[in-house]
Formats: C-alpha cells, structure tokens, sequence
C-alpha cells in the first residue's frame, strides 16, 4: 500500500492533475459569482465543488500514507501544511450569513497551484526571504515621501492646494507620481501655475488660492524625485527580490543533492545529477556573493 501511494504522488501524471483540479475549482469560484447561474446550476455546483473537495482530501492521505510509517513527515513541510489547512477550512460548515466567508475559503484553493508549481514555489520564497530587506527600502522610501511632501506643501499648497493642501493629500499625489500615472500633468501645475488649468484653482477649507508659476522649481522638484523614488527605488526592489530568488534556488539546489546524496544507490544517473547540482550551487553562491 504505501508503496503503490507513493508511484501515484511522484508520478508527474497525477501533479498534472491536481493541478487541472485546482484550475477547475477556481473557474468554479468565479462561475459561482453570477447568480443567474448559481440559482440555474446549484446542483450540478454543488457536486462539483464536493468532488474538488473530495480530490484533494484524497491527495493529502495518499501523501500521508506515502511517508508512512511517519506519516506526521507531511507537516514538515510548510506547502503540505498550507494545503492541509486550505482543505480543513473548506470543511467547517458555514451557513447562512457566513456563506460568503465559505466562498472567500474556497478561492484560497486557487492558491494551491503555487504548491503544486515547484517554480511558483521558489518565487513566493524569494519574496519571502526578500521582506527584511524590503522593510529596509520601505524605510528609505517612507523617508524620501516624507522629505519631498513637506517639500511640495511648501511650495506648492497656495498654487495648487489639490495636490498639495496638506501633508496627506501630498502624500498622494507623490504616490500618483512615483507610479508615473499623468505625472507630467501635476508637474506642469506647478509650473505654470494654477489658473493655467481650470478646476485646480479653487479653494479648499477656506485656504486661499494664489496662483504662481514655478517653472524651474517645480521641474526641478519632480524630475528628481521621479529618478530618485522610482527609478533608483525600482532597481533597488528588484535587486532584493533577485538577491532573494538566488537564495530560494540554492535551498532548493541544497534540498534535491541532500535527498539524491540520503537515497539509496539505485539510480545508475544520480552521479551525474549529484555533479550538477553541486556546480548550480556554486555558480548561485558566486551570484550572491557578487550581490552583497
């Protein structure tokens, strides 16, 4: 029995499968956000999403009984866990009111596919990996918001208090800004001042409008601040995530020649995938050690 269980979870015909499952339950998610054809297809719905249901509880005892005689083996791994506690949630009965919160449960289903996609795997935890130093951009980034709002609010809050009222409406518009979305319209505000552009020049809480032109200042002002909070910003985003992907692809690289080198020796190949796997994770160490 357990070896039967675990041909049919290594085999790649039955990862393709669950994967066709997950697909078809969050089609099924989004089949059921049109009334007309829940009231039409409740049965028919409702046995599919039993039947989802049912394949992945099936999935999560092959894997178990696969690792027997320590079946308890599938929680040390964080997807198993992430997926068995998908399928318990899916299981608590919700009713009435809280049927909404039951279809919020099952749309995490659709999750499910970043454990079943080993690439998928490794981007989440190259994110994963990336949050400590993201907390240290976002600190960065915090700082150059706030040094440019309160800039903006002082030159700018008499001749366009929509953009720049105050500090948080400041805030905004630097973040329509950093996301390059009609910047250039709130730039050549402030260039050719208020009156220039009908609806900007009004007043707001009482403040009183004065209309000035700025044009070297307010280029000035946002050109920099474009080049600095996106554009060096950007790149350092992505050199984290990057830094990050290396990291998560040398686990994996470390896990697979752990597993190859723990197996027994019957695999006529594993020598030469040994080898490979050796030289990934020295060209990966080299690449984080050029990163740093």
């Amino acid at each position: 029995m357990v070896a039967f269980a675990q041909r049919i979870v290594e085999a790649r015909w039955f990862t393709n499968f669950i994967i066709c499952v997950i697909i078809a339950a969050g089609i099924l998610v989004g089949v059921q956000t049109f009334p007309e054809v829940e009231v039409r297809w409740t049965t028919l719905l409702g046995f599919l999403d039993t039947a989802i249901l049912g394949i992945f509880i099936l999935e999560i005892v092959l894997k178990m009984v696969a690792l027997s005689p320590k079946p308890w083996r599938f929680f040390a791994n964080g997807w198993n866990a992430f997926d068995f506690l998908i399928v318990v949630i899916c299981l608590v009965p919700f009713g009435g009111a809280y049927v909404a919160v039951l279809r919020l449960m099952r749309l995490l289903r659709v999750l499910r596919l970043i454990t079943a996609i080993p690439r998928l795997q490794v981007i989440v935890g190259a994110l994963l990996k990336s949050l400590p130093s993201m907390v240290y951009v976002s600190i960065l980034l915090f700082l150059v918001f706030y040094v440019y709002g309160v800039l903006g609010v002082i030159l700018f809050r008499d001749n366009d208090p929509v953009h720049f009222g105050n500090l948080w409406t400041s805030f905004l518009s630097l973040f329509r800004v950093v996301t390059l979305e009609d910047w250039t319209d709130v730039m050549y505000i402030q260039m050719q001042g208020s009156d220039a552009y009908a609806g900007y020049n009004q007043s707001i809480e009482g403040m009183e409008v004065k209309p000035k032109a700025q044009p070297i200042i307010g280029a000035a002002y946002f050109v920099s601040f474009v080049l600095l909070g996106t554009m060096v910003m950007l790149n350092l985003v992505i050199g984290v995530v990057l830094s990050g992907m290396d990291e998560a692809q040398k686990e994996v690289a470390e896990r697979q020649l752990s597993s190859l080198l723990n197996a027994e020796d019957e695999d006529p190949g594993r020598g030469e995938r040994v080898a490979a796997l050796q030289k990934q994770l020295q060209e990966i160490s080299e690449e984080l050690v050029r990163l740093k």
